[in-house]
């Protein structure tokens, strides 16, 4: 449940605050018009991550080999994830607004669907990592269990973005994607451990004694290891953005009492 929490979270934060940006772009251009468009692209993308998420479980759940070759397709999207914000996180606003200024050029329905269109890449990309993410874990745990941590990730991530966008964005998200993202990386690792695993269970590690091996990174992959780590991803970068918040208000300077007349 904590590794699907923390993934829905952070994915999650990153779609909706892309859907915040162009909601309040279109409002303060005089396009509000256009706002249903994202709305709609939004519920697309979103459908179509769920059945591509299905479709990635059912195909892990075949053989050994497909579970374990998910789990690296995992890994990589973890990665490239991790990556991919570093170098945008701080330029979303600007890569979002700069695409829906070329869609709201056209007019009509061309328009619509155009804002549609760009609407369904940006947050279907982070929908494609994140059903490969979880298809990967599915394998190992209970469906009620990832609905759950599934629901409170979203949940937290819809939370999250409305406050940011509400409360004039004072939350550093700089530091809470450079932080998720060195914990989501522990998580890549975790991926591959799984795969290794799997790739074991069905015997296609040349050179090695594959059922020993299998049984040596059980703990790691479904036991009481996985476990803990799992839930270590989820509160330590917890813990590290509650205290660099803390640390800020600390440090910010109070405001001058007014002066006496």
């Amino acid at each position: 449940m904590y590794e699907t929490l923390l993934i829905t979270f952070r994915e999650g934060l990153e779609a909706f605050l892309m859907v915040a940006v162009a909601t309040l772009y279109l409002r303060k251009t005089g396009r509000e018009v256009l706002v249903g468009a994202v709305r709609s692209g939004l519920v697309a993308s979103v459908t179509g991550s769920v059945i591509l998420g299905v479709l990635l479980a059912r195909l892990g759940a075949m053989s050994p080999l497909w579970e374990g070759m998910l789990a690296l397709l995992a890994a990589a999207a973890v990665v490239w994830c991790v990556v991919h914000m570093r170098k945008m996180g701080r330029h979303m606003g600007a890569e979002v607004s700069g695409g829906l200024s070329q869609a709201t050029l056209l007019d009509g329905r061309q328009a619509w669907w155009a804002v549609f269109g760009f609407t369904s890449f940006m947050v279907g990309r982070e929908g494609i990592e994140t059903a490969a993410m979880l298809a990967s874990l599915a394998g190992n745990a209970e469906l009620r269990h990832m609905a759950l941590g599934g629901a409170l990730g979203v949940g937290v991530a819809a939370s999250v973005a409305w406050a940011w966008v509400r409360f004039g964005r004072q939350g550093n998200l700089t530091r809470f994607f450079n932080v998720t993202g060195v914990f989501m990386l522990a998580f890549a690792v975790m991926l591959v451990f799984k795969a290794f695993h799997e790739f074991t269970e069905g015997a296609l590690v040349p050179g090695i004694d594959n059922a020993y091996w299998h049984l040596v990174t059980e703990p790691f992959t479904e036991g009481f290891y996985a476990q803990f780590v799992s839930l270590l991803l989820v509160l330590a970068p917890t813990a590290w953005l509650l205290g660099g918040y803390w640390r800020d208000r600390m440090g910010s300077p109070s405001p001058a009492a007014p002066a006496s007349p």
